[in-house]
């Protein structure tokens, strides 16, 4: 723990300026999942989002598209519609989110509503009482399940799974690692810090332990897996960090959206500003960014 906390204390230490900070920008902006999971959602939400992540800056038509909308699954059609020939991915939450306390029946229902609606990826939940109780075939079983039900009844392309760990109620760094092997054992195609509905989300140590875990994984097995932090990531220097993680972790491969995502709603606010000012030398402030 002394160790891992260290070494995500000191990459967060690299200074990055200029065009490598502008690289970084854009980079962490077509990595975002831009994420509305809100009981209030609405159709004109959801295709508002979308046209955001369409096209984040209207002023700016070089600033790049976000690279998935996350939505509930009774929303994934409204944004598949809105989202049409884009090349943006829908991701949808399944299993019961954000506590994961269903029957397998329910849960597996829920993937393949969402599936069958046309999402892209799902994001599902493990059973973190079966896994903190130490029932970790359980938990197996059920991601090689879900993951079944990702694929699509008319044989297209399955939907690609991400698997969320909800390190907060984990509490552990041994927990976390087990559970990203775990998951990636049963194809987890990425692993996913958490929910963004917890006091503890995504934090550097955690999210360079997962990255450590993909890394080992890869050299054991040949297979990459992504990854993916979600909630309480608001701000540029925040985002630039964790990829100066991903780089210093793992291979160039990973500093590209098909293998790490943000999951995030105001980050890409943030981001828009820091561009702003480095082109323009000025800082424009929040009213000049759409409020999601």
């Amino acid at each position: 723990a002394v160790g891992l906390e260290a070494r995500a204390a000191t990459l967060g230490t690299r200074s990055v300026k200029t065009s490598a900070k502008a690289y970084a920008i854009d980079l962490a902006i077509s990595m975002i999942d831009l994420t509305t999971l809100e009981g209030a959602d609405t159709p004109g939400k959801v295709r508002a989002l979308c046209a955001k992540g369409v096209r984040p800056d209207p002023t700016d038509r070089t600033v790049p598209r976000v690279a998935a909308i996350c939505v509930y699954p009774d929303m994934v059609a409204t944004a598949k519609e809105a989202l049409e020939g884009s090349g943006i991915h829908v991701a949808s939450v399944a299993t019961a989110f954000p506590a994961g306390r269903a029957s397998v029946p329910v849960k597996l229902a829920d993937t393949r509503d969402a599936v069958a609606a046309g999402a892209d990826e799902v994001d599902m939940v493990i059973d973190r009482g079966a896994f903190l109780a130490g029932r970790y075939m359980q938990v197996f079983e059920e991601i090689t399940a879900v993951k079944d039900a990702c694929r699509r009844a008319d044989g297209g392309e399955a939907a690609h799974l991400k698997v969320i760990f909800e390190n907060g109620e984990l509490s552990t760094y041994d927990n976390i690692r087990r559970a990203s092997w775990l998951a990636m054992l049963a194809g987890a195609d990425f692993i996913k810090t958490s929910t963004g509905k917890v006091a503890v989300n995504a934090t550097p140590p955690n999210t360079l332990l997962m990255l450590e875990a993909v890394r080992d994984f890869h050299a054991a097995t040949g297979t990459r897996v992504g990854v993916k932090p979600a909630g309480g990531i608001r701000t540029s220097k925040d985002a630039i960090k964790y990829l100066v993680m991903v780089n210093e972790t793992l291979d160039d491969a990973w500093l590209d959206p098909a293998l790490f995502r943000f999951g995030a709603s105001s980050l890409l606010n943030d981001l828009l500003m820091q561009r702003q000012k480095l082109s323009t030398g000025r800082y424009s402030g929040p009213d000049y960014v759409t409020v999601d």
